[in-house]
Formats: structure tokens, C-alpha cells, sequence
């Protein structure tokens, strides 16, 4: 990429004051300068790679946990394999020491495979990092997740949940695309990535404009900013994110959180209901089609309008919002419905 592209606001001595009341609400991402310089690790990923693997070493409990492996002639690029059904890298469960080793090992050499810790739960593994490292703009039960190893790039996608990733040792690039940029992201496909959610398919280090040119326009819209240890960034939901570490060695710490709808254990997806709509709208005639979108304008966009006043109101149903058992007795309604 040679475009010039746009610098991240950068936010300085962020208190969980000003998060919750001046940047949360804006829904734009945000650079938080030096709000966990200090840590005990980022000390430690200052002084050297062999710092902060012995620091974790002492940490890490044995548990297994998700890691991945490239060969050297994909730089660290996590991808498709060439026939798109299976990813370029092969996923092991592995001890955080044991990738550690790996790494110094493999930072050693020019041309080495590339290893990587991938959104290891931290209380799984290093229950004891939490003592000495917490975040504290957000909920303690917000639990924190572990990425360490050699420089991985991670191709531009999307979280749904909000995102705080807190940069430990290594320095990271991140660049960022508002979430009306998809049209010239080029996503891949929608239930079969290696990031979890779907992901662009340009290469940002070789772009090819010929295959990809509405590209040129989405950079026209990028955010672009380098983490140093110490330093976090903020990512609002459904904002794209390509993610470069680029150090022989890199830590980082994220947070993810959303709000829980009553009756669920855990966020509902959204995406789950983009694969569903997808699957059953999309090949409609184009008047049906049509017809959907202004259904669908009507009961879930259009915020402004009272859809629900001409009923009564104990027969609003989610119109009017569920309570836990109704949330439930939905759930259960649908999960029927789509096993028929």
C-alpha cells in the first residue's frame, strides 16, 4: 500500500470516565496512548523477547491452547489454502511455553514458519497474569485473551463485539475501514474463514488492483495507526481491521464485550441472522427481494417509527422487548422452526 492514509485519533491519560462518557459514544476507533505502560509485562516486553517469554513461562500453568503455524513462504500471512476449502496453517493445542520456545527459536532465522498464541483465555492459561495486568476502563469480568508469537498478519475482518487490544511487547500496525467499506473490501466467504468472521481477500502488502480495483477506494478511507508496548486501540463493532505485528517477537492482550440480551447466556450473533437471511432471501425473485427490504426496514432500521402502538400492549410480544423466558421460549420457537 503507497496511498497516504489517515492517522487514528490518538487519546492521552484516558480515565474510565472519559471512555464511557467521551469515546464510547462516538463509535469511531481510538487510539489509547500509554494507558497500560504500567503493567508488569509491558516492562518486561520492553527489556527483550527473552523477557516477556520468561515472564509468561513463569505464568503459564501447562494448560493446551489454540495455536497455528505457517510456512515461512507465507510470511506470516494467515490465509486460504489455493483451493479456498481449507486455511494455509495448521492448528495445534499447545502449552504458552511451549509456542514461546518456539518462537525465539524461530526468530533466530530470516526465513522461519511462523507461530502464534491465537485469543487464548488468559484465566484458562495464566490465571495469574490478571494480578499484576488488568485494564482498568473496563468490568473485571471482562476476561482478557492472550495473542503471542512470531509477526502473523492478520487479513482485515470484523468482531461484533467491542474491542480493546492492549499492545504488550512487539510493536503492531492496525488499519481500519468504517463498515460501509465492505462493497471494496472484496469479503470472502461468509461461513468459512480463518479469523472466525468473514475477511477481505486482498493481500494489503501486495494489493493486486487489477483483480480488487474498488480497493483504491476503500484505502481512501483507511485509519492507520502503530501500536508501541504499552499503547491500546479501541475498535467500535463491525469496524474492519487489518492487524500486522512486526517484531520477530509479539504479545498482545485484547478484551471483548457486548451487551447480553436477557434470556442469553452470552451475546447473541447477528451474524448468525446475516447467514440465515442470506440463505433464504437471496435467491428470491427480485420483487420478493424487494418486498423483504421494506419489511425489514420497517420492524428493524427505522427506529424513528412506532411500530408497535396500534397493539395492545400485552400482545406486543418482541416488539415491545422480551423478558429471559420469552427470549427462551423464541430461541426455542426458532431453533424448531429451522430443524423442519
Amino acid at each position: 500500500m503507497t496511498a497516504p492514509l489517515s492517522a487514528i485519533t490518538e487519546w492521552q491519560g484516558v480515565t474510565r470516565a472519559r471512555f464511557e462518557d467521551e469515546l464510547l459514544p462516538g463509535n469511531e476507533p481510538a487510539i489509547l496512548r500509554g494507558v497500560v505502560d504500567d503493567w508488569p509485562a509491558v516492562r518486561r516486553g520492553r527489556e527483550s523477547p527473552l523477557a516477556i517469554a520468561q515472564y509468561l513461562a513463569a505464568l503459564d500453568n501447562g494448560t493446551p491452547v489454540d495455536a497455528l503455524m505457517t510456512r515461512p513462504e507465507e510470511e506470516g500471512r494467515i490465509f486460504y489454502d489455493a483451493t479456498m476449502a481449507g486455511f494455509n496453517f495448521v492448528r495445534t493445542l499447545q502449552p504458552v511455553s511451549r509456542v514461546l520456545e518456539q518462537a525465539l527459536r524461530y526468530a533466530q532465522f530470516p526465513r522461519a514458519p511462523a507461530v502464534a498464541v491465537q485469543s487464548a483465555l488468559i484465566a484458562t492459561c495464566m490465571p495469574g497474569f490478571k494480578r499484576g495486568n488488568t485494564l482498568p476502563l473496563l468490568d473485571g469480568d471482562v476476561e482478557p485473551r492472550l495473542w503471542v508469537g512470531t509477526a502473523i498478519t492478520t487479513p482485515a475482518h470484523f468482531d461484533e463485539s467491542h474491542n480493546i487490544a492492549c499492545c504488550v511487547a512487539g510493536r503492531r500496525r492496525f488499519t481500519l475501514f468504517p463498515p460501509e467499506q465492505i462493497a471494496n473490501l472484496y469479503i470472502g466467504p461468509l461461513d468459512h474463514a480463518p479469523t472466525g468472521t468473514p475477511m477481505s481477500l486482498v493481500d494489503f502488502a501486495r494489493p493486486d488492483f487489477a483483480r480488487f480495483p474498488r480497493f483504491r477506494e476503500a484505502l481512501a478511507h483507511a485509519r492507520v495507526a502503530e501500536l508501541a508496548p504499552g499503547d491500546a486501540i479501541y475498535m467500535p463493532p463491525l469496524w474492519w481491521h487489518h492487524v500486522q505485528s512486526l517484531e520477530p517477537l509479539n504479545m498482545l492482550v485484547n478484551y471483548w464485550w457486548a451487551r447480553t440480551a436477557p434470556g442469553y447466556a452470552r451475546p447473541p450473533s447477528a451474524l448468525d441472522s446475516l447467514l440465515h437471511v442470506v440463505a433464504t432471501l437471496r435467491s428470491l425473485p427480485p420483487a420478493q427481494r424487494e418486498a423483504w427490504r421494506t419489511i425489514f426496514e420497517h420492524y428493524v432500521f427505522d427506529t424513528e417509527r412506532d411500530v408497535a402502538g396500534h397493539i395492545p400492549p400485552e400482545r406486543r410480544s418482541l416488539l415491545a422487548g422480551l423478558s429471559a423466558e420469552q427470549h427462551a421460549q423464541l430461541r426455542a420457537f426458532l431453533v424448531q422452526r429451522l430443524s423442519r
